[in-house]
């Protein structure tokens, strides 16, 4: 009884296995083509992003450390060369200088975590791509393996180097995958932390010179 239920559970074990196959070829085609795409707005990104550079950071605080009213405070962010978003949540911050300090710190923390959540979410795909692709290369190589060395125990080797071809190919695919996404999450991720620390900056820098107004 034992032997014939192992038997079953082999054997159900084996079906679930082999078909896995299929869905496993199509999320590694899927995967590649995303990855390419992402490689591809990576490099669009790299050539038409404008951060803010240093001495233009530096310009725009000392124009807020001068300036003598939230009026005038938000028409120098308003003209300098921030992202729109970091604009948006500057000028945020100053319409609500009526708040008190503390209310107006963590209103401004919040917008600033918002964001970074934001830029987050921006990598969450490549990110998951980067373990998933090993992943599902090595299932589009084990999965084979099992027939493949079943046809070589009955001698027939083409269906054997067929097996072998599809677990290497599928190999090859999942670290492709994994590689892409990973060149992609890492420049982004550099990208989105430097916005984040300019935002906290001109941030830091609004809220110091609205208490003082």
């Amino acid at each position: 009884m034992i032997i014939v239920g192992t038997e079953i559970l082999t054997t159900f074990i084996h079906i679930v296995s082999e078909s896995l196959l299929t869905p496993v070829v199509v999320l590694l085609v899927l995967f590649l083509i995303i990855s390419i795409l992402a490689i591809g707005g990576l490099i669009n990104e790299k050539y038409t992003r404008k951060p803010m550079k240093k001495r233009e950071l530096e310009t725009l605080l000392n124009d807020v450390d001068n300036s003598s009213s939230p009026e005038e405070i938000k028409n120098h962010v308003k003209s300098s060369t921030l992202f729109n978003t970091q604009k948006d949540i500057i000028v945020n911050i100053i319409d609500n200088h009526n708040l008190d300090l503390e209310a107006r710190k963590s209103f401004a923390t919040k917008l600033v975590e918002d964001e970074q959540m934001i830029l987050l979410k921006k990598t969450n795909l490549t990110d998951i791509f980067v373990r998933l692709g090993p992943v599902l290369g090595l299932l589009g190589t084990l999965i084979p393996l099992g027939p493949g060395l079943s046809a070589l125990g009955s001698g027939q080797i083409a269906t054997l180097a067929s097996s072998l071809t599809i677990a290497f190919d599928t190999t090859v695919i999942g670290l492709t995958i994994s590689s892409l996404s990973y060149v992609v999450s890492k420049y982004k991720k550099q990208w989105y932390e430097s916005d984040l620390t300019t935002l906290e900056t001109v941030a830091e820098s609004v809220l110091e010179k609205l208490s003082k107004i």
